[in-house]
């Protein structure tokens, strides 16, 4: 009951959060048939600015980490990532209706990480006083990257067996992963990092990065709430299955990151917000690196499925429920 009582004010507390607020804002606008448009390449500079500066803190972060309490928390976001997609290969897949690319794809996305809810759930623990480990955000390469991957390279053995080429043969993992790094929205994350990481970077990132940080969140979660509404009908032209999967898999894979974070906190220290940290990663879905990465890895796969359901669906319920949930299921069992 009173895990009950913590997320309903967690989620009503998230209500009144410029970071929804701006989110159903943008789904509103869309649902109204507003006009209003913001151009592309402002959205890949909010998109780069955000990223850069959760690389750059992460980076310092690690410089003074204690590198043992970090690499269990990495393995265990690969351990994740690689799991939600395995997840969606013997569930997605098997249902009725559903192409065997198209949900490889889908899982594959939800797989992946989200760097605007990844982006929303550090200002909601700050403004919940949950502190965190600033190296936590690093963790999004650890689990982005194998889940990509994991699903173009499950797509590919597919389609060579079903060629009858062999399976395996042709698929070059070396070069999945190659791809995957010079994404943009990797490549930003992993520059701040390096930079963080060798440098001291802490005067521009006090003086540019973090005044920016919070105002160009509330722009992406426009976009992202014009986008979701945008590709809701698409969605449903698809399959209805999609719609049940982008709900239930934020909450499920969540979880299972959620317990790999308990266990962290049980033998590394890992604290509480770390916990709703690498939670929260494993519920978000990509919305950046994911799509493009996936549209030339998995070519044959649809995508208005897993765009549409991680978009429409899968996003806002990461953002409106995941953060509320994990954070109050946080202050629920770390209560001492």
């Amino acid at each position: 009951m009173d895990l009950i009582t913590a997320f309903g004010g967690s989620f009503l507390t998230q209500l009144q959060s410029p970071t929804l607020a701006f989110l159903i804002g943008g789904m509103a606008l869309a649902a109204t048939g507003s006009k209003l448009t913001i151009p592309d390449a402002i959205y890949r500079f909010i998109v780069f600015v955000l990223l850069m500066s959760i690389g750059l803190e992460g980076g310092m972060e690690i410089r003074e980490a204690n590198l043992a309490a970090l690499a269990l928390p990495a393995a265990f976001a690969i351990i994740v990532g690689c799991l939600c997609v395995l997840i969606g290969a013997f569930t997605l897949a098997r249902l009725p209706g559903i192409e065997r690319d198209d949900a490889l794809a889908t899982s594959g996305l939800f797989g992946a990480v989200s760097a605007s809810t990844l982006a929303a759930a550090m200002i909601v623990l700050d403004q919940e006083q949950m502190p965190f480990e600033a190296w936590t955000p690093a963790l999004y390469p650890f689990m982005d990257i194998p889940a990509l991957v994991l699903a173009i390279v499950l797509a590919s053995l597919h389609a060579h067996k079903a060629s009858g080429d062999g399976a395996g043969e042709g698929v070059s993992v070396v070069g999945i992963v190659v791809d995957s790094l010079r994404g943009s929205a990797l490549s930003a994350l992993l520059l701040g990092l390096a930079i963080g990481l060798v440098a001291r970077p802490e005067q521009v990132v006090e003086e540019f990065y973090d005044p920016l940080f919070r105002g160009l969140l509330s722009i992406l979660m426009l976009i992202m709430g014009m986008e979701a509404w945008s590709r809701l009908a698409a969605l449903r032209k698809v399959a209805h299955w999609y719609m049940l999967y982008a709900f239930v898999a934020p909450l499920a894979h969540g979880g299972i990151g959620f317990a790999f974070g308990w266990i962290a906190h049980q033998t590394v220290g890992l604290s509480p917000g770390g916990v709703v940290i690498l939670a929260v990663i494993a519920a978000s879905n990509s919305d950046i690196s994911g799509p493009p990465t996936l549209r030339a890895g998995i070519p044959g796969a649809n995508p208005s499925s897993y765009i549409g359901a991680s978009t429409s669906i899968g996003t806002p319920v990461a953002i409106a429920l995941c953060i509320p949930l994990f954070t109050a299921l946080a202050g629920f069992v770390f209560e001492t």
